[in-house]
């Protein structure tokens, strides 16, 4: 087998494991959501730590802290857009060590959107039920998790830990 051969097939395995591990990442978030509805909905809110954490059933028809509220035709077109987005950005990622912290953020924030997505899809809401009482944070889910962990991590990389030459690889590499 030749070289570039070799490399294809590397490729492709790559984006097998990103695809599978966003699968992974959805399946993970629409089970703790089918539990939350199970034994959350309906019930008053499981105090973990009182005061502090809880768990409580929310129907959020908004954004992120319940920002636009029933815009349905916006929440589409933007993961539509985010995900082309992230999915064109992990393309362009050089297969090297050095920049899987780049690739496991895209995975991460395409699993989440999809899984915030499913939601939308099948109920018109997403489901959220973590609650941080102590400093009262919008309640939340696995996927936002994912979402605002993994932007704050690409964040931070792309502004303490990549160089230019690492940008000039990702973005102006030739194939």
């Amino acid at each position: 087998m030749d070289n570039n051969n070799m490399k294809e097939e590397n490729r492709i395995k790559h984006y097998a494991a990103a695809v599978t591990a966003a699968a992974a990442g959805v399946l993970i978030d629409q089970l703790t959501k089918y539990m939350a509805i199970a034994k959350l909905k309906g019930q008053e809110p499981f105090v973990l730590l009182k005061d502090i954490f809880q768990f409580e059933y929310l129907e959020n028809r908004g954004a992120a802290f319940g920002l636009f509220q029933n815009q349905r035709i916006f929440f589409f077109i933007s993961v539509a857009v985010i995900c082309a987005v992230v999915i064109w950005f992990y393309m362009k990622v050089p297969m090297e060590r050095r920049f899987l912290p780049l690739r496991i953020c895209a995975v991460m924030i395409v699993a989440g959107a999809f899984g915030n997505c499913i939601d939308r899809v099948r109920l018109n809401y997403v489901v959220d039920f973590f609650y941080f009482k102590l400093i009262d944070f919008p309640i939340f889910n696995v996927a936002d998790i994912y979402v605002t962990v993994s932007t704050f991590a690409l964040v931070i990389l792309l502004f303490f830990y990549y160089k230019e030459e690492d940008f000039e690889r990702i973005f102006h590499r030739r194939k």
